[in-house]
């Protein structure tokens, strides 16, 4: 092949992105100077937190550029090298993903074992998804044996994990909310203890799952389900505040939580936190989850869509919540 397809921003949306959003572009398969890889992309992962790159606003991370390639995370093989130590063949985790091939330092690409598990398992259950989860649950809402635990869009990539790692880390209770009865149900056969659809009432459904209350939030919604949750949380409850993709594409203010003082009676603790910041707990989280998969304990969705030109629609899908677990795009 001699063609590298690139999808670029094409415009900023206001509210929901669309397919005009995006552009595809041919390029020229680039070619590697000292010290640098060209990686064929097999998989790339599109995330919530993509859609607020996508605006021209400061935040955590720069946002992307107009007429020029998104990144993100993805995966594939070197097929061209020009630096000592990384050969050609190897399989490598870095991010730059929306585009088929991608050109950069071999320093910023980090080499997998594809032997230990999937491909596209690094992505997600082995990735900053996974991590995130970890980290978030353990880590920012220390949770402990026997509490009770509400994690929001539980059938998602991060969410899904966080209920079952909750389990295996002795949780007393995992409740999930999700957005169609099916999603309850996988959630259910996923090992929480009760689940339900936030379309029939988060605040309501959330009091009936949880009489004794909630103890640890986890948080990917916000909005509602935030609200919802404070309402229910125990004394000296804590919520780790990993997302808000209730609010990503709103033009408004946020009608809720309209009931923050109830965070002073509670004593609550309400933390946001990246994966970033938590990179100490690493190999912890390495060693747990390898263990877990290898003896079948924890499992994990994907849902693949095919081709880089669909890209885009993946990403628009995730958004309308089409995802069970993970959203990948195979390139």
């Amino acid at each position: 092949m001699t063609g590298n397809r690139e999808i670029h921003l094409a415009s900023r949306p206001e509210g929901w992105p669309t397919e005009d959003t995006f552009r595809i572009v041919d390029t020229d398969i680039p070619k590697p100077g000292p010290g640098e890889i060209v990686v064929r992309n097999q998989y790339l992962s599109v995330d919530p937190y993509m859609r607020g790159r996508m605006n021209d606003v400061k935040s955590y991370v720069a946002p992307f550029a107009l007429d020029a390639p998104l990144d993100g995370a993805a995966i594939g093989e070197v097929v061209a090298s020009e630096a000592p130590g990384t050969a050609v063949g190897t399989t490598v985790l870095h991010g730059l993903g929306w585009r088929e091939y991608a050109l950069l330092d071999a320093t910023a690409a980090r080499p997998v074992d594809t032997s230990v598990a999937p491909v596209s398992a690094y992505l997600s259950v082995l990735g900053m998804t996974g991590l995130t989860a970890y980290a978030g649950l353990l880590g920012v809402a220390a949770m402990k044996p026997g509490e009770t635990v509400f994690v929001s869009a539980a059938a998602g990539a991060v969410g899904s994990l966080v209920g079952q790692i909750a389990k295996l880390k002795g949780a007393g209770r995992v409740i999930g909310s999700a957005g169609s009865p099916a999603k309850v149900e996988r959630l259910r056969a996923l090992g929480f203890d009760a689940a339900f659809d936030y379309h029939d009432g988060v605040r309501e459904s959330l009091r009936s799952a949880a009489p004794d209350g909630v103890d640890v939030y986890f948080d990917n919604v916000g909005g509602d389900h935030l609200e919802a949750a404070i309402s229910t949380m125990n004394l000296h409850g804590r919520a780790a505040i990993c997302g808000m993709i209730a609010q990503y594409n709103d033009t408004e203010p946020p009608a809720a939580p309209r009931n923050l003082a109830l965070v002073i009676g509670k004593r609550l603790t309400l933390r946001g936190f990246l994966v970033n910041d938590h990179n100490d707990m690493r190999a912890a989280f390495v060693r747990d989850v390898a263990g877990w998969l290898r003896d079948g304990t924890l499992s994990y969705d994907e849902t693949i869509v095919d081709g880089i030109e669909n890209a885009p629609a993946a990403f628009l899908g995730l958004l309308r919540g089409e995802n069970l677990g993970k959203m990948l795009v195979k390139v």
